[in-house]
């Protein structure tokens, strides 16, 4: 693993961009999403994933110069087509008319349809709170889970990002459906290391810690089991429902050609009935309920979700964002 300076990465990766179509400022924008990743310890999603991405671009499921358009709206309300364009870009642009919806109404919702792989989906969870406004987005995928009681992919591992605001640090959940998701397996599986928990099934269906035998059986165990699975339909069921677009059964099996996707975005105004003092104040207290509670192992604390992400990405912004060499050999040739 080598360390590059997050400047150096985002010049990189926008070069490579503009080689390939993008409009400059489009370009830089995008590689900043791609570098933000990788600084925040998404690794799976961040820069190892551009070679993926530049191949969707090739194959024509991204269309480089598509922007989302408006179809519907009503009051708060409002449906938009993705045009299959760079699916990071569509989606922070619907966070960002989500917000500016909630700013009027307290509350805006966006439904997205025909878009593309959003990347690292809390991305645009830390967009609203930096904003100062709750965010909640979901999206459909591929068929890469099997439903609960069965052994064919046909749901899918349907990310959700629930992100609240506060002035200390925000509190930022993107969990996948599964127990680990596929970029998670992937990591473990490099490594060299077993699963700390049951993660899934093998080929003869039993539960194992074994990253590499739940890859090949395509069947990752779902977070609460029949839960996870059912949670995964009705994402899926919502996101396609209000956005008129594809559920993930109409989807493509090949992750290069996984696009038309359907996605959604929530924001809401904490401050819509005016200035509020006791906001953080709630949101401290449950901060620190957690952090004065009693660890399940000596020298560890409870965390919440986000909060290693804050030290992470500090760390990677002093020494440098940790980069593949050959995946920084690839996207150098590029």
């Amino acid at each position: 693993m080598q360390r590059i300076a997050f400047e150096d990465v985002q010049q990189q990766l926008a070069s490579a961009l503009r080689r390939l179509g993008f409009a400059a400022e489009r370009a830089e924008t995008c590689a900043r999403l791609f570098a933000e990743t990788t600084c925040d310890g998404v690794y799976t999603h961040g820069i190892n994933r551009f070679p993926r991405y530049v191949a969707t671009i090739r194959n024509g499921s991204v269309v480089v110069d598509a922007e989302p358009r408006r179809v519907a709206g009503f009051g708060a309300l409002e449906r938009w087509d993705g045009r299959r364009g760079p699916g990071n870009l569509n989606a922070l642009a619907m966070m960002a008319r989500a917000l500016t919806l909630s700013r009027a109404h307290g509350i805006g919702c966006v439904a997205l349809g025909n878009t593309n792989h959003w990347m690292r989906g809390g991305t645009y969870g830390w967009q609203a709170t930096e904003a100062g406004f709750v965010g909640i987005c979901w999206t459909n995928t591929m068929p890469n889970l099997p439903p609960w009681g069965g052994v064919e992919r046909i749901i899918g591992n349907n990310p959700l990002v629930i992100a609240v605001p506060r002035p200390a640090g925000p509190v930022v959940l993107d969990m996948a459906m599964s127990q680990f998701s596929y970029g998670a397996l992937e990591s473990y599986r490099q490594r060299g290391e077993m699963l700390p928990v049951d993660g899934g099934f093998d080929a003869e269906g039993n539960l194992t810690r074994d990253p590499a035998a739940i890859e090949k059986s395509w069947r990752p165990l779902p977070v609460g089991y029949w839960k996870g699975s059912g949670l995964s339909i009705v994402l899926d069921m919502i996101a396609a429902m209000m956005s008129l677009g594809r559920a993930t059964h109409q989807l493509s099996h090949d992750p290069v050609f996984e696009c038309g996707i359907s996605q959604m975005f929530l924001a809401m105004n904490p401050e819509a009935f005016g200035p509020e003092p006791k906001l953080a104040e709630i949101a401290d207290g449950i901060v620190a309920s957690l952090h004065h509670s009693e660890p399940a192992r000596e020298g560890k604390r409870v965390r919440y979700p986000g909060e290693e992400t804050l030290r992470i990405r500090a760390e990677n912004r002093k020494l440098g964002l940790p980069v593949e060499p050959a995946v920084w050999a690839e996207i150098l040739a590029m």
